[in-house]
């Protein structure tokens, strides 16, 4: 191999290893909530999906967002909206829970009640495996605002 082939495919082969690493490593954002919830809704945006199929649809091995509840919240709801066909798994103090889309939430995965204090990590994915934009509202009203 002469050596202007060689470092051209060595360069390619380093910038997509360093790609691979750069999207693997980013830290999922931290939302911290206590019970003045400001703005309410807040509104989180991302990529939905990813390359690991789990029993919640295809999602990434680092989570989107990162929930640290400072205190028991009485009521708080979770919606995620968004093009394909987005689930909501959340990993937290009480367990792994995996929301679907449902026709009692108009067809977008959404939980609410009472949340515990602690971490929680919410994988946005997707029943199909692609990548898609969504929505997370995160609310303590009972009645969505339209």
């Amino acid at each position: 191999m002469n050596k202007p082939v060689h470092s051209a495919v060595l360069i390619a082969v380093i910038s997509t290893i360093l790609n691979l690493i750069s999207r693997n490593s980013s830290s999922a954002q931290v939302i911290r909530l206590d019970s003045q919830l400001k703005p309410d809704p807040l509104v989180v945006n991302g990529k939905s999906g990813g390359d690991r199929n789990s029993n919640c649809g295809f999602i990434t091995a680092k989570p989107n967002q990162i929930i640290q509840i400072a205190e028991s919240l009485p009521y708080l709801r979770f919606t995620v909206e968004g093009t394909g066909k987005p689930t909501l798994l959340i990993e937290g103090p009480g367990g792994r829970f995996c929301v679907l889309a449902d026709n009692y939430s108009g067809d977008k995965p959404e939980i609410s009640g009472y949340w515990n204090p602690g971490r929680y990590s919410l994988h946005v994915g997707d029943i199909s495996q692609g990548e898609y934009s969504y929505t997370l509202s995160i609310s303590q009203q009972k009645t969505p605002k339209r």
